[in-house]
């Protein structure tokens, strides 16, 4: 009897054990693939795309900021790049060219003292103790005064005409060059270049005024000097004197 009890309770304490065993190793188990769910949520998609395009949103406009202050750079680096061109060389040359004719003038130069010395010795009033000789001397010192002063016009006239070619030449450079300008400094060089040609142009124009009037005051001068010699001349000849003497003639050498 004793041996079937402890059978029957070994049997049973066996059966509890099997069929406590899954649900106490169930837990270890791994868990199907299929056995996984997905959950979509559609409130938190929207929050995040509309995240990810803000934040695209502001990529580009940093990039448009940096495209901008890029183009802004390079624009003040045009505006800051020098002209490649220069022409006050040669317009420096030219007034120097000018500028030797007017030195060279024959004379009575352009200075204010020697003209005031010539006019007192040559075109003042005419000495009453000066002689027939100094009388046609001062004369053809007058002449020789307006005729250098005739032709130092003509050479300055001839170096300004010869300065036309070369103004013309750096006037269509200095216009190409303000219009081909990539910045606010090269135009204004340009510009200013062009006014350096216009005040070179201005200079000639003065000079030949100059040599003009200079010569036609030497006309008039001479002509007023010449004047007053003539009176002069004509007082000598009017003034009574002695009259004529004979003299002594012998017409043959006495058949020698």
């Amino acid at each position: 009897m004793k041996t079937r009890t402890f059978r029957s309770r070994a049997v049973a304490l066996a059966a509890t054990v099997l069929a406590a065993a899954p649900v106490a190793f169930s837990p270890m188990m791994a868990t199907p693939a299929h056995a996984w769910r997905i959950v979509y949520d559609p409130t938190n998609y929207a929050q995040n795309v509309l995240t990810a395009a803000r934040t695209m949103e502001q990529i580009t406009h940093q990039i448009t900021s940096l495209q901008n202050e890029a183009q802004m750079l390079i624009n003040q680096a045009k505006n800051l790049a020098s002209l490649p061109f220069s022409a006050l060389q040669t317009l420096q040359q030219n007034v120097q060219k000018t500028q030797q004719l007017l030195g060279q003038a024959q004379n009575i130069a352009f200075d204010v003292q020697k003209i005031d010395q010539a006019f007192q010795s040559q075109y003042g009033n005419v000495s009453m103790s000066a002689t027939d000789q100094q009388l046609v001397a001062n004369a053809r010192s007058r002449w020789q005064n307006t005729v250098g002063g005739l032709q130092d016009a003509m050479r300055v006239q001839a170096g300004v005409v010869g300065n036309i070619d070369s103004n013309r030449a750096q006037m269509s450079a200095l216009i190409d060059q303000s219009q081909g300008a990539t910045g606010a400094l090269q135009a204004a060089q340009a510009g200013n270049q062009l006014l350096a040609l216009q005040s070179q142009q201005l200079s000639d124009l003065v000079a030949l005024l100059a040599s003009n009037g200079r010569a036609s005051a030497l006309t008039e001068a001479e002509r007023a000097a010449a004047a007053e010699q003539g009176r002069e001349q004509r007082r000598r000849f009017l003034t009574p004197g002695s009259g004529y003497q004979p003299g002594s003639a012998r017409m043959f050498n006495n058949g020698n």
